[in-house]
């Protein structure tokens, strides 16, 4: 019978799986000390036991129990804790010293399914192994340990081993260590061969240059291994490979992730990464600049493209979008990943309630996301490539200029504003003569095209003046004459009509990839008005040309060679005035980006969106310019009156634009007398006067805009930055949510960081900044260890913690504690990468041999005692880049926007919604298929197909580790995909073209593919395919040329379709060996 301390009849209940006793006292809530402590004759016994919490028992526990008696205190049962000793001695479910005493023992070893813990309906079953372990633990005194890595490290001292030879660094004392202790021996040096393609890979990501591997191997000098570390680590190629592993822990992608999924311009922070890593930029710094770059003192240009980091987070544009739960959503993301990548922590778990397993309370997980809730960026992205915050970033030669055009604007904009100060008495002395007469005669601004005024006329027919000739045309009932802004006549455009419109076939026909011009009108808009105020636009021809539009009240452009594609559009943020005349215009510098558009209302430049930015052709177009509509009748504006419309063939600049918007109202104050004057209405006549007349203003303003445009076009040539920004007039903070519900606020919590780990410091600011310190601090027992542990991992496949991703209670405990906390000082010592990756290559660990004996298999049979190299499949982008590397094919430029190769079609179609600006997968041509892997667009709903089967990530979350499957569908790829049969080909012509013989051109494929050359046994086999192939594909003379024509690049003419269609094919095959796609 299972004996009962308690009145109430026992209680089962099952939550998760997990061991639920009945009713104990309750414990407390916070974590208090872990006590009562041993003491020394039980510490004594303790250790003579052998048991260690920590290893052997914490797992079970952490498994079983701690679900429903854990650190979550919303879902604790009957009152009891286990994870805390003070709690579980408390209320008898552990007495130490006493298994035959604890409750703990009676309920695992029950009788029937009542009263058995874990719960039969759990499906967790003890092994008698396990409970043996609790109950010689307890009997040992039941010592509990705190969890490992909430600890900070402190440097264990070196092992002694027996076979010192063997041993090059520190790491190797700890692994032989190991070794030793289990009986087993390392595995022999690898051949320096198969060193060199491992260290290529490794470093690059990147196959070995077979000149290269013969320097390696034939070289005497004593330091030949260190002297090819360092000339891979000083490849640029270093930094591209390191930072594809971390693109992955940012959640880097090229689309917002949500709704239409469009495009990001946010490639600007994956190229610093690369920088950053091939400038071996100290890691300390390089975590405080992507967590808070934007808050450093006087942050740089880096420093601020730095903190993309934080906003490569999935964002929407949904319509009936909730603002207030997206912002919760959004620091929760930015807290979960931030956990992940510097903490290694799922502290996700503790949106909706304690964390279950580890000391995370909910109230720790706000306060660490109040950190990330204090920022300027929209919850709507608008589904724009430019969600604020953005910084432009120009190229790299052009940032001494940009930096000059900066400083030179600002100094023109004070000079203008002095010489506004000055100018009063010049401005005095000419009022005194002024009349409304002298405004309405006086337009000196120069490259006036075309003015049509649309104020007379007689019937259906209307006066314009193009290059000076004036002349007329007819609208039919298209218009109606309507009252103008001062008196006059204006022309409206009918709700209904069938008359042509007002077009002039000699106007406006401007090439919007590389001419400058500037369009204004006045309009009188109704509310809900879309469409065209004047426009020279074919319809018909995929909207080709340009237009000045409203848009939902809003004022915008397009320019155009084909809509989406080839289309550079923008919208202002701010409705126009409706029911009342104002000036609008859209003053273009040539430049095609949204940089080189201003659009002004009432000669205010007005913020924009973006929804377009793709226009690389003419815009030419044969179809005439219109007025309140585009040529074939689309887009008419209806309901609007327009008035003086006129075209420039410059940039106007802004304070011509300023003229042309004021110079009514300056008439009609001019035409009051002095004294009947308003001081504002003397401003705008003064306004007028300075844009007008004033030669030093015009000058000067001239002078602006040369410079604007100068900015424009360097803008254009680079890219942008999403960045964060912090709000100034809030502190960071944040609520406890009720199950993670954004609506259900309970308390509010300032910025802090979780109780379990060494608080930060009170000197640190409570803000990003602070955070990052924090992270980076020396007493930090996570971040170093984190770090370290996934370096090791990207070169030997697995982490000295398996569980990179959660160093918490329900992760793995270390393979090598002393070894990892060894390594997370040393690294922490001088925060460099590559003198640490340096250490980690050179050990004699890293260049062992890959060779499993079946006494290895049979003690390590997954390699986690290090009994031999590493060995596994290679990532996606590796496989590809080598495939690209080995023909001759890849381009090896650095950055740039992302590029769109081969890909199956409608892959983007499958998922996107009509409207999107990645709905249309359009592969790219030339080089850019040939780009390395990582500068692929990464659409978040449709990654690309290729890698995606190579077991790629999504990019939706932060991925810490990959997943490595073997299934057909990855040989199918590699074996059919038109990327790697055309390197195949390319391989082969290479191989054709290298050397005459069979041997001898076999050879050389190896060499490429494998650094080596094959053995007799291999050669034979490989060249009993090739005459396979050989008498193949002479007997199907046409399968040998579809075979040849895969692939933009063309298929070498001079060679025989058959003969390279068997080198192909062998190409192919060779590229698919086992040992190929491993490293």
């Amino acid at each position: 019978m299972l004996r009962s301390r308690f009145p109430l009849p026992p209680l089962v209940c099952v939550a998760l799986g997990a061991v639920v006793f009945t009713p104990f006292r309750p414990a407390a809530t916070a974590a208090p000390p872990e006590s009562p402590a041993l003491n020394a004759a039980q510490k004594a016994k303790a250790n003579s036991s052998g048991i260690e919490y920590n290893r052997d028992i914490r797992p079970i526990l952490a498994e079983n129990c701690f679900a429903c008696h854990g650190p979550d205190s919303a879902a604790r049962k009957a009152g009891l804790r286990l994870d805390l000793r003070e709690a579980a001695i408390e209320g008898g479910a552990i007495v130490p010293g006493k298994p035959d005493k604890s409750d703990l023992i009676a309920r695992i070893h029950a009788d029937g399914d009542e009263g058995l813990m874990p719960p039969a309906k759990s499906n967790k079953v003890l092994k008698p192994e396990q409970r043996e372990l609790l109950k010689k633990w307890i009997a040992a005194g039941a010592e509990y340990q705190p969890h490992w890595s909430f600890i900070t490290p402190t440097r264990p001292e070196v092992p002694a081993v027996k076979d010192k030879k063997w041993v090059r660094n520190p790491i190797d004392a700890f692994v032989l260590a190991k070794l030793e202790a289990a009986g087993l021996k390392p595995a022999p040096e690898a051949d320096r061969r198969t060193l060199a393609r491992r260290l290529a890979l490794d470093l690059t990501g990147l196959p070995a240059v077979p000149a290269d591997v013969e320097t390696f191997v034939n070289d005497k000098d004593a330091n030949y291994y260190e002297k090819f570390v360092d000339k891979l680590m000083a490849s640029p190629h270093w930094g591209e490979h390191r930072g594809r592993y971390w693109l992955d822990y940012a959640r880097y992608a090229d689309t917002h992730g949500i709704h239409f999924d469009n495009f990001r311009e946010v490639w600007a922070y994956r190229d610093w990464v690369i920088q950053a890593f091939n400038a071996n930029q100290k890691f300390d710094q390089f975590t405080i600049d992507q967590l808070a770059g934007d808050l450093l003192p006087n942050p740089s240009l880096d420093q601020r493209v730095a903190t993309g980091f934080n906003r490569c987070n999935i964002t929407t544009n949904e319509g009936g979008v909730i603002p207030e739960e997206y912002v919760v959503l959004y620091a929760r993301d930015r807290t979960e990943t931030t956990s992940q990548v510097w903490m290694g922590l799922t502290t996700g778990c503790a949106v909706c309630h304690d964390h279950k397993y580890d000391p995370v309370s909910q109230k720790d997980f706000y306060a660490l996301s109040a950190f990330f809730n204090n920022t300027t960026q929209n919850v709507m992205d608008g589904n724009v490539h430019n969600t604020p915050p953005i910084i432009p970033v120009p190229k790299s030669e052009d940032r001494a200029r940009f930096d000059a055009v900066v400083k030179e604007l600002a100094s023109v904009t004070q000079k203008i504003a002095a010489r506004r100060a000055a100018a009063r008495p010049d401005f005095d002395k000419w009022l005194t003569t002024a009349t409304a007469a002298t405004v309405l005669r006086e337009n000196p601004i120069k490259g006036l095209r075309l003015h049509a005024p649309l104020t007379d006329g007689t019937g259906t027919e209307t006066r314009f003046a193009v290059d000076g000739q004036v002349r007329s045309t007819n609208f039919g009932d298209a218009f109606t004459w309507a009252a103008g802004p001062r008196g006059g006549k204006a022309l409206q455009v009918k709700p209904a009509g069938s008359g042509v419109p007002v077009s002039i076939p000699e106007a406006g026909n401007f090439d919007g990839q590389k001419e400058a011009f500037t369009a204004s009108a006045w309009v009188k808009l109704t509310r809900g008005a879309n469409g065209a105020v004047i426009a020279r636009m074919d319809s018909a021809k995929k909207h080709r040309g340009w237009d000045l539009w409203v848009e939902g009240d809003r004022i915008g452009a397009h320019i155009i060679n084909e809509f989406p594609e080839n289309a550079l559009k923008v919208v202002s943020n701010t409705p126009a005035p409706m029911n009342q005349w104002v000036h609008v215009a859209l003053v273009y510098t040539g430049t095609p980006s949204p940089e080189g558009i201003t659009i002004y209302v009432n000669g205010r430049p007005q913020s924009v969106a973006v929804p377009y930015n793709s226009l690389k052709s003419t815009t030419l177009t044969e179809v005439p310019f219109t007025v309140g509509q585009r040529f074939t009748g689309e887009g008419r504006l209806l309901g609007a009156s327009i008035e003086d419309v006129r075209l420039y063939d410059r940039q106007l600049t802004k304070s011509e634009i300023d003229q042309l918007a004021r110079y009514g109202a300056a008439a009609d104050a001019l035409a009051k007398a002095a004294d009947k004057r308003t001081p504002a209405e003397t401003d705008v006549a003064f306004n007028w006067w300075l844009a007008t007349f004033d030669k030093p203003t015009r000058d000067l303003e001239a002078e602006s805009a040369k410079l604007r445009a100068e900015d424009a076009a360097i803008k254009a040539r680079g890219t942008i930055a999403h960045v964060m920004n912090e709000r100034t007039d809030a502190q960071p903070g944040a609520f406890v949510l009720f199950r993670g519900d954004y609506d259900k606020r309970r308390d509010a919590v300032k910025a802090d960081t979780p109780k379990a780990m060494p608080p930060m410091s009170t000197e640190l600011p409570r803000n990003r900044l602070g955070l990052a310190k924090w992270l980076v601090s020396k007493d930090h027992p996570l971040t170093t260890r984190v770090t370290v542990n996934r370096f090791w991992q990207e070169l030997y496949g697995t982490g000295l913690v398996r569980t990179s991703g959660d160093f918490g209670i329900a992760g793995e405990l270390p393979s090598h504690p002393e070894l990892l906390d060894w390594m997370a000082l040393e690294f922490q010592s001088s925060w460099d990468v590559k003198q640490f990756f340096k250490l980690l290559v050179t050990s004699a660990t890293y260049r062992q041999a890959a060779i499993a004996t079946p006494e290895k298999l049979d003690k390590d049979r997954d390699n986690r005692l290090m009994s031999r190299g590493p060995r596994f499949r290679m990532d996606a982008e590796m496989i590809r880049d080598q495939a690209l590397a080995a023909s001759g094919l890849l381009v090896r430029k650095l950055g740039g926007a992302s590029v769109k190769p081969y890909q199956p079609e409608g892959v983007w179609e499958a998922v996107a919604m009509i409207g999107s600006n990645t709905r249309d997968y359009r592969r790219d041509t030339g080089e850019n298929l040939y780009r390395r892997s990582m500068y692929t667009f990464w659409k978040r709903s449709a990654p690309p197909a290729a890698m995606e089967v190579l077991n790629a990530p999504n990019r939706e979350t932060c991925s810490v580790r990959r997943d490595r499957t073997n299934t057909p569908l990855a040989a199918l790829l590699t074996l059919n995909d038109v990327q790697f049969v055309e390197a195949a080909r390319v391989l082969a012509e290479k191989t054709i073209g290298s050397a005459t013989g069979d041997e001898k051109r076999i050879d050389f494929i190896a060499q490429l593919l494998l650094a080596r050359s094959f053995r007799a046994e291999e050669l034979a086999i490989v060249t009993d395919v090739l005459t396979n192939l050989r008498s193949h594909y002479k007997a199907k003379p046409d399968e040998a040329k579809k075979l040849i024509a895969f692939g933009e690049s063309k298929a070498d003419a001079k060679l025989d379709p058959s003969e390279l269609a068997a080198w192909t094919m062998l190409a192919n095959q060779l590229m698919n060996l086992d040992e190929v796609l491993n490293k």
